[in-house]
């Protein structure tokens, strides 16, 4: 999070909203971290504000699930804990699954072409090292198969769970171990809708959450070890 939010400031937005994206953008990608306490008169300080928009952003992260109220410390980033991960993955792995499938029927020339791009893109993003650009490729990538199925309401709810998504997603990046099995994952995801198979299609798409859920699951573990 820049301690300017000049820089960060998008002209056609209010002050609130600005304020809000860019403490919901430090949050999903653990720049601010779980556990951390979202003292308003440090945040105003820091990002050049009033108390105001301040609280209101906590208020709206709040609800977002992505800010949780402590007794006697007040508001701090929600842990990422595996009931919150479950309740978001397997609902997340169901609906790639599907959207591997209709894609499978219903994907455009053009858009196997940019899904092909996008899987060369996340390709060079890997070889960056640079964890928020390989979570951009990423979502690119997904977000053109969910296009592809053409259903409005399959994208509206992947659209509802993509901040969520995008925090646990922003997590599994950073095992950096896992990076290799991300590239084929997504070759494999490629080619079965290229061959417009369906099992394969669904079934990658369904590994690809389950990797996604064991890496994260061995993290927040570890992490728990080092505070018992």
């Amino acid at each position: 999070m820049k301690d300017n939010l000049l820089e960060n400031m998008n002209a056609f937005l209010p002050l609130r909203d600005v304020v809000f994206n860019t403490l919901r953008q430090a949050i999903l990608t653990g720049e601010l971290k779980p556990g951390e306490r979202l003292l308003e008169i440090h945040l105003a300080d820091r990002l050049g504000v009033s108390r105001t928009p301040i609280r209101e952003a906590i208020h709206k992260l709040e609800l977002e699930g992505l800010v949780t109220l402590v007794p006697r410390r007040g508001a701090e980033v929600a842990q990422i804990t595996e009931k919150s991960m479950n309740d978001v993955l397997e609902v997340r792995r169901t609906l790639d699954a599907l959207c591997a499938e209709l894609a499978c029927d219903r994907i455009t020339e053009e858009e196997l072409n940019d899904l092909k791009h996008a899987c060369d893109n996340f390709e060079a993003a890997v070889k960056t090292g640079d964890f928020k650009k390989i979570a951009q490729s990423d979502v690119a990538l997904h977000d053109i198969i969910v296009r592809a199925t053409g259903n409005a309401r399959l994208l509206q709810l992947i659209n509802n769970l993509s901040e969520q998504m995008y925090r646990y997603r922003y997590e599994y990046i950073k095992d950096t171990s896992q990076h290799e099995t991300l590239v084929e994952e997504h070759r494999i995801i490629y080619q079965s809708i290229v061959n417009k198979d369906k099992e394969t299609a669904s079934a990658a798409a369904m590994t690809h959450i389950d990797n996604q859920k064991r890496s994260i699951i061995r993290k927040i573990r570890q992490e728990s070890k080092k505070t018992d």
